[in-house]
């Protein structure tokens, strides 16, 4: 029938079933109700009457006004959300639970950008990584087409999105088994990176890291070995920055007037998906220092010592207490001991921390 509502989450088939919160989503079956719950639609159902239903007509221009930027913060809200659940399935291992919540982002921040929007070229890059991760490659093949279209699109595109846009790319390829392809993209963005935010960046650590893999599989040891160590040395030298950063910032709260109304924020310049990224790399070329063929154990103490400092910033000071121990403790092994002393204030400041919690 002409205008029947299609289904929210596949959008393909006529959808009778409505949601009984917000009356706004339909559905075809059960089942896709059940998964577009899950995902994303248990944590919007209620900002979705603000957004998507008609707006009030205000009198006068100021009402007008902030009724626009009132409906642009509840927009905005709900992309936030969103993105959030997504990324957080997809830290999970998760994608297909990702892909609902990925969608939700994607069509929200098309109504309020326009289908042509660079911001809208991340959002793309998640659906392709979670159709990736799903098994699903026509579709991860589509949002990395639509994301090149728009990189395409638009000239005065940053260096750092189209980084992003050659890792998709060159993750894309590994999974078809491309690996010269992917070799080619993952080079792209580390070009790309450095040059938008310099050799030494965290962000170019991606790029080495997806490229060792290759190598390693590859049996190209050498190589393999040479990126892991640069991964290391990156998120260390970061990690250690990060962590002078959160120091400064605790004595200046500890000095300023206990009268002062300054709001809290990050206190180390880290976010969440940050110290989860490195979380993850490091954790892995950890393994492979651990069990594999490319043991060194002074870049083990290295990651280790990164690892605490990740938990320690993140307030999970148990986790911190024992990476920064293990660390410590192969330290003293080494023929040279200088990371003994920057590991053992991490310690101390772990433990400082537990005795203000306790």
């Amino acid at each position: 029938m002409a205008g029947q509502p299609r289904c929210e989450l596949c959008g393909a088939r006529a959808a009778p079933l409505r949601c009984p919160g917000c009356r706004l989503t339909y559905y075809c079956d059960v089942s896709h109700q059940k998964t577009d719950w899950v995902s994303i639609h248990s944590q919007i159902c209620h900002l979705l009457s603000p957004v998507l239903r008609p707006q009030r007509c205000f009198h006068s221009e100021k009402d007008r006004k902030d009724g626009k930027e009132q409906l642009l913060r509840k927009q905005e809200s709900l992309i936030a959300v969103a993105l959030c659940r997504a990324q957080g399935f997809l830290w999970a291992g998760q994608p297909l639970e990702a892909i609902p919540a990925a969608l939700q982002a994607l069509r929200s921040s098309s109504r309020l950008l326009g289908p042509a929007s660079l911001r809208l070229l991340p959002i793309y890059l998640l659906l392709a990584e979670a159709s990736t991760g799903a098994g699903r490659p026509r579709q991860a093949a589509k949002y990395l087409s639509q994301a090149q279209w728009i990189v395409l699109q638009s000239p005065d595109c940053s260096a750092a999105l189209q980084s992003k846009l050659h890792r998709g790319l060159g993750l894309f390829s590994i999974a078809e088994g491309n690996l010269e392809q992917a070799l080619y993209h993952l080079a792209n963005d580390v070009y790309l990176a450095t040059a938008e935010f310099g050799l030494n960046s965290v962000e170019v650590s991606g790029g080495y890291f997806h490229m060792a893999n290759i190598f390693f599989h590859q049996n190209k040891m050498d190589a393999a070995n040479s990126l892991y160590t640069e991964v290391s040395s990156l998120w260390h030298a970061w990690l250690l920055s990060s962590l002078h950063g959160h120091q400064r910032a605790l004595q200046a709260r500890a000095e300023a007037s206990p009268f002062s109304e300054e709001e809290e924020g990050s206190e180390d310049g880290t976010t969440e998906a940050q110290r989860e990224r490195g979380a993850r790399m490091l954790g892995a070329v950890l393994e492979l220092r651990e069990q594999g063929p490319l043991q060194h154990p002074g870049e083990t103490a290295q990651i280790l010592h990164s690892l605490a400092i990740i938990h320690y910033l993140g307030q999970d000071l148990a986790k911190a207490q024992e990476l920064g121990m293990k660390a410590f403790d192969l330290a003293k092994q080494l023929p040279q001991q200088d990371s003994l002393e920057t590991i053992g204030h991490l310690l101390e400041l772990i433990n400082a921390q537990f005795s203000h919690t306790t």
